[in-house]
């Protein structure tokens, strides 16, 4: 296993298009309401992570911000950049993880998974009670109190998604792919 952390090579690049069209999709169509305003769990977190964990950061960054920005484009005619930007942050941070898994050589034990997931809260923390909240006061002039809620609502129900999708499809994917010498010659 020699990954490094930004390779970006041209599975990456159709991976990046793969997932940001199914990021996009998932956000519009496939959330939970939280009551919170504007504030959804969102099954698009749990994909993110899958695909920032298997490709590494800038491959999330891009399908979380890539996605969302269509997303919002399509719904509503124009994108709420804070949050574009929070998504991207989020998942290039979840991205981080990846050249320490072997996802891809049918390993992801216990150890992988509390790896995967400490790197998915951190950056649904930074991305959502950090970034979305301080760029909607700057960018939208928006109410403190509100971001700064909407952002702990958006932070817990994105690594809940995230942890849980996520989670089970890198393990899926793992078990998918035999592992280095699991395979024996007669």
């Amino acid at each position: 296993m020699n990954k490094k952390l930004f390779d970006f090579k041209t599975k990456t690049i159709v991976a990046t298009g793969l997932g940001a069209a199914l990021f996009m999709l998932l956000f519009m169509y496939v959330k939970v309401p939280t009551g919170i305003p504007e504030t959804q769990i969102q099954t698009a977190y749990g994909v993110g992570g899958f695909f920032a964990a298997l490709f590494g950061p800038i491959a999330g960054g891009l399908i979380a911000f890539i996605g969302h920005f269509l997303s919002d484009s399509v719904q509503y005619g124009s994108a709420w950049m804070s949050w574009v930007i929070a998504s991207g942050v989020t998942c290039f941070i979840i991205g981080m993880v990846y050249p320490k898994l072997a996802v891809e050589e049918g390993r992801f034990d216990k150890k992988d998974m509390i790896l995967y997931n400490v790197y998915q809260i951190v950056g649904n923390i930074i991305g959502w009670v950090i970034v979305a909240p301080v760029l909607d006061i700057v960018i939208y002039a928006e109410p403190v109190n509100l971001v700064f809620t909407q952002g702990v609502v958006a932070a817990i129900c994105n690594a809940v998604s995230a942890g849980v999708i996520g989670t089970i499809l890198l393990k899926l994917y793992s078990k998918a792919h035999a592992s280095k010498g699991s395979l024996t010659k007669e």
